[in-house]
């Protein structure tokens, strides 16, 4: 496979021995961190404490365990570039950190956290500075989704659906964003969905939640389109990964389904041409249903939405 270097910051290609970074742990989002590790560079090499300073780039993955998540890492370790894992499931992404180490020779930071929590996303910024890291690129993967009639939802489920999927890639953004615009080649990459693209019956807080990552993601790459920073968001149809598991049902898939493949590779091109489109959806049916959507009246597509969805749920 090519080493597309050029993806995060050109000329990094180099060889050199690297690997697992020998250290993993949860956050506790109400510990205070210790003591700050050696700063590193606005601009320059990731940095491990006690270790040789890196000249690679270094990406933060979410809910990098399973799904697109762990392909975006595999695909972004291909690059040359070094990773922090985060997802609840230490274990699995311990075991991801060392396939990559292995098969591309780059060091992956393990990164436990649970991202319902609202504390999360400054206690992993307080965890990488405390680590000496400074992240130069950001995909914004995780996300959970809930099914079935509003009035039916748990509030405490609503309410870690809403950490999940808004309140997290929106402080890790903003708390990590003078890093991303001073690297050389940064991106923010945001997962959304199709579910963004019009409102949901029964699954009406993704939907939303799904709205507003696409809004902000859209008026981010306005604001920062004077610099060298890439921000796009990605969105795709129904796929084949754990979400649906998550979600409580298979009816949640409407539109055309789609492959981790698809959608990560997509998401790669689109920043190698340097990510012109602020949004992009994966699968050329869900491109014209989300395009019908927005000519319809409102009335006419939640109608239809709403019969759709209700059918696949007493499947």
């Amino acid at each position: 496979m090519s080493r597309p270097c050029e993806l995060l910051r050109p000329g990094l290609c180099r060889t050199r021995n690297a690997g697992h970074s020998g250290r993993s742990g949860s956050i506790d989002p109400h510990r205070v961190p210790g003591p700050r590790g050696p700063p590193a560079g606005p601009a320059g090499p990731s940095h491990r404490p006690g270790g040789p300073v890196s000249p690679r780039p270094l990406v933060l993955v979410t809910g990098a365990s399973a799904g697109f998540g762990a392909l975006f890492a595999r695909r972004i370790a291909a690059t040359g570039a070094d990773l922090v894992l985060t997802a609840r499931r230490e274990d699995r992404l311990a075991t991801l950190a060392a396939e990559l180490t292995d098969e591309f020779a780059v060091t992956a930071h393990v990164l436990a956290a649970d991202l319902a929590d609202p504390g999360a996303p400054a206690a992993i910024v307080a965890e990488l500075a405390n680590r000496g890291l400074t992240v130069h690129a950001l995909v914004n993967n995780a996300g959970f989704g809930t099914f079935g009639r509003f009035e039916s939802e748990d509030p405490a489920r609503i309410a870690a659906e809403i950490a999940v999927n808004v309140t997290a890639p929106t402080l890790l953004t903003r708390l990590l964003l003078p890093d991303l615009l001073a690297a050389p080649a940064g991106f923010v990459v945001n997962v959304t969905s199709t579910a963004a693209y019009q409102p949901g019956p029964n699954i009406a807080v993704y939907s939303a939640t799904k709205a507003y990552l696409r809004s902000f993601t859209e008026a981010l790459w306005q604001e920062t389109r004077a610099s060298r920073l890439r921000v796009l968001a990605i969105a795709p149809g129904p796929s084949r990964t754990e979400f649906f598991q998550a979600a409580g049902s298979e009816g949640f898939a409407v539109g055309q389904m789609v492959t981790a493949e698809q959608v990560v590779d997509l998401a790669m091109r689109e920043l190698r041409r340097g990510a012109k489109r602020p949004s992009v959806i994966v699968g050329g049916r869900n491109a014209a249903q989300a395009a019908a959507a927005r000519f319809a009246p409102t009335s006419v597509t939640l109608a239809v939405a709403d019969k759709m969805l209700s059918a696949r749920a007493a499947e």
